[in-house]
């Protein structure tokens, strides 16, 4: 087998159109579900622990994480008309994400007390491991069709909306406010609403091709 072939076998940049047909991708795939789905349960108590809004915002994320992922791996290897589906399923909840957290930050902004600044604090530093960690895993296959980029810029926005938590904690401690934590889940929900534009837009160039093809 050529060196071209290897690279496209392995996810590398030179194959922009790498469609997950590789176990070493679906190995760290499954360690991802596994990790996204954990800390959706721990952040989803802390948030409520904490009164973080941040904190529920980010674990929202590590749910749609694992849908997401899971999702992705069950259409690898399928054709791209099927894998471009998922993929704009996945960018419309993606975007239905975004909004929910936007219209739940301004309703939470008429009623939140000061969240725990320790809580999401410390959760965000154990969140952030582990979306470290996810990142690193999935770099090599960052590239490739909307199927597997969704699940890279899902796992960059989870690193920059942990990074962000962090953030926020030390601004409540210091300002003794809630709008810290407020603006931080706003922030994040435009990543959210961002990341599902990239996705739907090359998802819905590849169905068309598919279509055409």
């Amino acid at each position: 087998m050529s060196d071209a072939c290897q690279s496209s076998a392995c996810g590398c940049h030179s194959n922009p159109r790498f469609d997950g047909l590789d176990p070493r991708y679906k190995r760290v795939l499954w360690i991802v579900i596994a990790l996204n789905g954990i800390m959706f349960l721990v952040e989803m108590l802390a948030g409520q622990l904490a009164g973080s809004q941040a904190l529920q915002a980010d674990a929202l994320d590590f749910l749609g994480d694992t849908l997401t992922y899971g999702i992705s791996m069950a259409v690898i290897g399928r054709s791209l008309q099927v894998r471009s589906a998922a993929a704009l399923l996945k960018g419309g909840s993606l975007l239905l994400m975004g909004l929910w957290v936007f219209g739940s930050t301004l309703y939470h902004a008429l009623v939140l007390g000061l969240p725990r600044a320790e809580i999401m604090g410390g959760i965000g530093v154990l969140a952030l491991a582990v979306n470290l960690s996810s990142v690193l895993l999935l770099l090599r296959y960052k590239d490739g069709d909307a199927n597997v980029r969704s699940v890279w810029l899902c796992s960059r926005n989870d690193a920059i909306g942990n990074v962000a938590v962090m953030i926020a904690a030390v601004a409540v401690w210091g300002s003794t406010s809630a709008w810290p934590d407020l603006v931080v889940a706003g922030i994040m929900a435009a990543v959210f609403l961002s990341s599902s534009t990239q996705i739907l837009r090359q998802a819905w160039a590849e169905r068309r091709e598919a279509i055409t093809a």
